[in-house]
């Protein structure tokens, strides 16, 4: 399934792609593409020990998905519709991929083309790249080849989610975790990220004398990183950038800590640069903490949602910025009588994550020796982050997000017919979350909303 040489990959693509001087690349018979060679092309852009055959697949990836109108894009204009009440009564679900990503991203699109879906946003975080070994280059990629695989042929939203300020490595060294967050926005952008979620709210702190103060690094940051997130913005798009006004897990969010932080950016921003476009939608805490809190059992805490505030919180981003308006971080996990109140209260996005992971290792068709060797992989190099009187089952539910990165090739050479099983799980889960989030049919506002920009990623070099 690996290629050897560069040449080797393009002369299997003969008949079925013809790639231009220009750069454009044409489908010459797609059929083929999506039956027999994408998955090779795909697995070569995440595997193969060659950089440069890695490079050729993921820029092949990118512009075969540009000429199939699987363009990635900017979901900016809905959003700033939505922020004028031209659309309402749905939830745009953003979702997390941590394993699995071909086959799961695979199973969203099939639930998408069922559903008529096309307000929908596949995103990774700043710690999940880390954990899973998913740099944006490599999940871009295998988004857009999931998209060609399944003949989905609509715009495409990929999001960096919780690009965050380390609080104990900026105490350290300021300057170096500013940098660092700099460095993973250009990376994504070039990657095809054109959907951008900072989250400097780890710098709130509760202890200043007044709500302003205690904002004051937030905001100040989040206009800085917005701004230089507009210098790196490729022709024709505007990135959608988010911010955070609570930490996912702490305190819940208020009225007067949405309007101190949006007050202070917007005044900060706007010191940057004349006409700087700010942020589209913002973060809050409402009582949910990601992935759920385990009980000794296993199981899952009941979390009590406060869909009030949620309420609140983004009539006043509407109604008052312009936003679209809040956005739920830690939801995957809620019980499923819960996800069609986040429409019934205008919540702008939703962030889900933890039940999707959840659902692969629970399986049935999960092989029970892969998920052993994981589970105790996981007691030998994360036994110092056990806490007292934690159960085996609380220990392997909040440590086992850890196996995918180094446990993923594995993951991906699982037998086809288990992927293809629990894919199908998955995809009766995604039916139900566009259901609820009322995003069927969202094809059409999509169509009417975002018009897609094609960005021709440079050929690698030395390309032949």
């Amino acid at each position: 399934m690996l290629y050897r040489t560069k040449e080797d990959l393009l002369n299997d693509l003969k008949g079925i792609v013809d790639i231009q001087k220009n750069g454009t690349v044409k489908i010459t018979n797609v059929d083929t593409l999506r039956n027999r060679k994408i998955d090779g092309i795909v697995y070569n852009a995440v595997f193969n020990k060659e950089s440069a055959i890695k490079d050729v697949s993921r820029w092949l990836i990118h512009n075969m998905g540009n000429s199939l109108g699987i363009v990635s894009s900017s979901i900016q204009s809905l959003y700033e519709a939505m922020g004028k009440k031209q659309f309402k009564g749905f939830t745009v679900p953003a979702i997390n991929i941590r394993g699995l990503t071909y086959d799961v991203a695979r199973s969203i699109f099939r639930a998408a083309k069922k559903n008529h879906v096309g307000a929908f946003i596949f995103e990774i975080a700043r710690s999940e790249i880390g954990y899973t070994d998913q740099r944006p280059a490599e999940y871009a990629s295998v988004v857009l080849a999931a998209a060609i695989k399944e003949g989905y042929e609509y715009p495409v939203f990929i999001q960096g989610d919780h690009f965050q300020i380390n609080t104990k490595y900026y105490e350290k060294d300021r300057d170096a975790e500013i940098n660092k967050v700099r460095g993973l926005i250009k990376e994504a952008i070039e990657a095809g990220f054109y959907n951008i979620d900072i989250d400097t709210s780890t710098l709130v702190d509760l202890n200043k004398p007044n709500l302003t103060e205690q904002q004051r690094l937030n905001f100040e940051f989040a206009a800085e990183l917005t701004a230089y997130i507009r210098t790196l913005e490729p022709k024709g798009i505007t990135i959608s950038v988010g911010g955070e006004i609570g930490e996912v897990g702490k305190k819940n969010s208020t009225i007067e800590e949405l309007r101190v932080f949006m007050d202070g950016y917007n005044n900060t921003l706007s010191a940057k640069g004349k006409g700087l476009k700010g942020i589209s939608k913002i973060s809050v805490q409402t009582g949910t903490t990601h992935g759920g809190v385990p009980l000794p059992d296993g199981t899952i805490a009941k979390v009590k949602l406060d869909f009030d505030t949620l309420r609140n919180l983004s009539r006043i981003a509407r109604d008052e910025y312009g936003l679209s308006g809040a956005v739920q971080h830690g939801a995957s996990t809620l019980p499923p009588d819960a996800f069609d109140k986040f429409p019934e209260t205008g919540t702008a996005e939703v962030h889900l994550a933890t039940e999707f992971q959840n659902m692969i290792y629970e399986s049935a068709l999960f092989p029970k020796d892969f998920k052993n060797d994981i589970y105790e992989f996981l007691k030998k190099n994360y036994a110092a982050d056990r806490k007292e009187g934690e159960t085996d089952e609380q220990f392997i539910y909040k440590t086992r997000k850890n196996g995918f990165g180094p446990f993923k090739e594995r993951f991906w050479n699982l037998p086809s017919d288990v992927r293809n099983k629990i894919g199908e799980e998955l995809e009766v889960k995604f039916d139900f979350l566009f259901k609820k989030l009322n995003v069927v049919h969202s094809k059409e506002i999509i169509s009417r909303t975002i018009k897609p920009v094609e960005v021709k990623l440079p050929k690698p070099t030395d390309f032949l």
